[in-house]
């Protein structure tokens, strides 16, 4: 574990002291798990109300120039050519044999680009873009210390942040943006988050965020706003079946296995690691990243082992006992043929195995968010 001196802080960082949250290391920063009102009060307020989360951590890659698009297109999975301005994508990248790098967002302006990356990897992001970068005509520059990122989520969002800013929020499609003013600042605000909820990701000055933080705290104060920490946003996620780099996603694995074709256009032209991720298409993969519910109550948690007819055939990627639906649910690789919906598996908990099915992602069905 990261000894605390080392720890970079985010520009929300005294507004969480002030808030009494418990501080933890996570992607190199401290990071507030939760707050004084607990992990499952939060998660609650997001699914009912809002939520406020600091996702500061996150980087940001900015690329401009005249080959931007070719640019992005190499170095991502998804078909970049697709977004139109105000537009944002999910995508991945992997290396030459087709291993996930990193998952991030793409998001298109009229003349640059911003990629998204997860913060424990923006310094592996960054060597590893640069270094394709030189083979095209573009500038690629990381912005990720002077860009504060908040993350307002929840049904009740859109009425809160409306009440600070003249953006109109409505004529914001889920995976779109734009760029306005919060609270008097400057932000890029994105209909996007990671919790199955309506919301915004708020792009700001570094600057701006802690005026900006407390100024959404008041407004949402009579709306049921609360302060939200990682551990809420993980149990959110993975009710919605959204994979974590590092749990679930990691160079072990391909998108392709990973449940992420969907983001995987072998068909757009070249990219890096295509030709790899083509032969294994073809060839068929041989396990599969999936949703499974405990049939039982208990608890399961990362790494307890899977198995299939007394075999451990994998381990649990993330797992948890859901608040939203008070059973325990999670995601493990399992062999393909018993990735299907209705594959019976165990989950080994204390010596003991605990029924377990296969099910299709997400979970939680009746989020607010609007497609």
């Amino acid at each position: 574990m990261a000894d605390a001196s080392t720890l970079q802080r985010t520009p929300l960082h005294g507004e969480h002291l002030r808030l009494n949250a418990k501080m933890v290391p996570f992607a190199g920063y401290e990071m507030p798990v939760q707050y004084p009102s607990g992990i499952t009060a939060e998660h609650n307020a997001v699914r009912t109300a809002a939520g406020l989360f600091d996702v500061s951590h996150m980087g940001e890659f900015f690329v401009r120039g005249a080959q931007a698009l070719e640019f992005v297109q190499h170095v991502t999975t998804n078909d970049v050519s697709r977004l139109a301005v105000g537009q944002a994508q999910y995508s991945t990248t992997v290396n030459e044999q087709g291993m996930l790098i990193d998952d991030l967002l793409v998001y298109r302006f009229a003349d640059h680009y911003m990629l998204v990356v997860n913060g424990a990897n923006r310094e592996k992001d960054w060597v590893w873009a640069s270094r394709h970068a030189a083979e095209f005509d573009v500038e690629l520059t990381d912005r990720s210390d002077e860009i504060a990122l908040l993350a307002l989520q929840g049904p009740k969002a859109p009425g809160i942040l409306a009440k600070l800013t003249d953006t109109d929020l409505d004529a914001i499609r889920y995976y779109h943006f734009a760029e306005g003013t919060v609270s008097g600042a400057r932000a890029i605000i994105s209909r996007t988050g990671y919790t199955g909820e309506d919301g915004f990701e708020l792009y700001v000055d570094a600057a701006d965020a802690a005026a900006i933080w407390r100024a959404l705290l008041e407004a949402g104060a009579g709306g049921g706003l609360i302060a939200t920490g990682l551990g809420s946003r993980d149990s959110l996620r993975l009710e919605m079946g959204m994979a974590l780099y590092g749990n679930d996603l990691d160079e072990n694995h391909t998108p392709l296995e990973a449940g992420l074709a969907w983001v995987t256009k072998l068909d757009k032209g070249d990219f890096v690691g295509r030709e790899a991720l083509k032969a294994q298409k073809e060839a068929g993969v041989t396990r599969r990243l999936v949703g499974f519910r405990l049939k039982e109550r208990a608890f399961p948690r990362p790494h307890y082992p899977v198995s299939i007819d007394g075999k451990v055939v994998g381990e649990v990627t993330s797992g948890t006992l859901s608040p939203t639906l008070g059973e325990g649910i999670g995601m493990a690789y399992v062999p393909v043929d018993a990735s299907k919906a209705g594959s019976e598996i165990g989950i080994v908990i204390r010596d003991r195995v605990v029924p377990a099915e296969v099910v299709k992602p997400p979970f939680h069905t009746k989020g607010s968010v609007k497609r």
